[in-house]
């Protein structure tokens, strides 16, 4: 069953608001949803710039869609369910919060008329996180954190406290950071980003809300300001022609392309090789924390001292796929398996022996002392030897990066909400 627009709740510059009529047919459809419905418009300079761009609305829709697809499937709260039309997405309905969160990257545009003698193109690591309040008759003015937290904005239900704050700055530079990584997977420069965030007033629940499309960054193609394709060439435009509005349409369909192209298959593999089926339990740990991630995970059964010919062909086969590895060990007792499987490979090794209450702290010297020339490394928490496994391989995933780093987000988050908790 489709979904039915009902009542316009608000309207802005450049979208419409509407609920949604039967939210029934919708996940979880005891929940409010709206439809975000995007128009074919393009404005500069809060509003004082407008203009009629024809199919701006569905390239915007793309866009958003493709971002918001990402950040989910990273592990990012936000409010998108859906998309609904070419035009239109569904999200769950949230009380905004009237602050534009901004990273920068890169040191350019307003921030260098902000901080005369700054040099553009400076970089900031890590990025800087600025706050405005959305007031179009003042300009937007930039606020500090502590204004934010003297205006006692009510949201949702939620009066937005340091813990808020310090949840939705979080949000915010996790995300940059992810969507950064995922454009450079394409050869371009995340600059500068702003966003929004909502409450749903339901749960209380702070949710990456509005849109993330091409008005909402700089994106510089091969670190180029040249080359730029976001709304910074429709701010500087001295005349706004026909020939110009559609140069910039071409900038923008060429943006909604790309960014349905960021969110890719998992890069690389975890093998784990366990030194009898007696090790399994330990190894279906491991597997957990893998699988969680979206990282592909296979197991043998190999033991270093009493079939080391079948552990050494299992390792070639696994070299030969030139499939992108990291090989965890587990064995008991007197690990011999990893020293080995380090011995004969360039894939990274990590050991991650099962521990016995009895002999678990004379055991673990087997795999904490190698001989010399091997740099397989040691721990005895399934969690982490997954963990391990990620990082290495998100070096060259941007989506594996972005789920680990989505999920060191969460737990930040968590640790926010239970300390809240405790002092209430």
């Amino acid at each position: 069953m489709e979904v039915q627009p009902g009542d316009k709740i608000a309207e802005g510059k450049t979208k419409e608001i509407l609920l949604v009529k039967n939210p029934e047919v919708l996940p979880g459809g005891e929940r409010e949803y709206v439809l975000l419905q995007s128009k074919d418009r393009i404005t500069a300079h809060n509003a004082q710039r407008v203009n009629e761009m024809e199919g701006k609305g569905a390239l915007a829709t793309n866009t958003t869609a493709a971002i918001f697809e990402l950040l989910n499937e990273c592990g990012v709260k936000t409010h998108f369910v859906q998309r609904c039309t070419d035009t239109a997405l569904v999200s769950v309905k949230c009380d905004m919060v009237p602050i534009e969160f901004v990273t920068r990257r890169v040191a350019t545009g307003s921030f260098l008329k902000r901080n005369q003698g700054v040099k553009e193109g400076y970089r900031f690591s890590p990025p800087l996180l600025e706050y405005f309040f959305k007031d179009d008759e003042a300009g937007d003015p930039q606020w500090s954190y502590e204004q934010i937290l003297a205006a006692e904005m009510k949201c949702g239900g939620v009066v937005i406290c340091s813990h808020h704050l310090d949840e939705m700055s979080r949000m915010t530079v996790t995300v940059f950071e992810i969507l950064e990584r995922a454009w450079a997977s394409l050869g371009c420069t995340l600059v500068d980003m702003k966003i929004e965030f909502g409450v749903n007033p339901v749960n209380g629940e702070i949710l990456l809300a509005d849109v993330i499309d091409n008005d909402s960054w700089r994106l510089w193609p091969s670190g180029d300001r040249r080359l730029m394709k976001d709304k910074q060439v429709y701010r500087d435009l001295r005349e706004v022609t026909a020939e110009a509005i559609q140069e910039i349409k071409k900038n923008y369909a060429w943006v909604a392309e790309k960014a349905n192209q960021l969110m890719s298959k998992p890069w690389g593999r975890v093998v784990i090789f366990m030194g009898s089926a007696s090790d399994k339990a330990h190894c279906e740990k491991i597997a957990k924390v893998l699988r969680e991630l979206k990282i592909p995970v296979t197991m043998h059964v190999c033991s270093a001292h009493k079939c080391t010919p079948m552990s050494l062909a299992v390792l070639q086969e696994i070299e030969g796929d030139a499939v992108p590895t990291v090989i965890i060990a587990v064995a008991g007792r007197s690990n011999g398996l990893g020293p080995v499987l380090a011995g004969n490979t360039n894939l990274p090794v990590i050991n991650c022996p099962p521990m016995s209450a009895e002999w678990g702290d004379k055991d673990v010297w087997s795999s904490l002392r190698m001989p010399s020339g091997l740099g397989c490394s040691t721990t005895i928490q399934p969690d982490v030897a997954a963990l391990n496994a990620a990082s290495i391989l998100g070096l060259n995933d941007h989506m594996l990066w972005g789920r680990i780093r989505a999920r060191q987000l969460n737990t930040y988050i968590g640790l926010i909400h239970d300390n809240q908790k405790i002092n209430q």
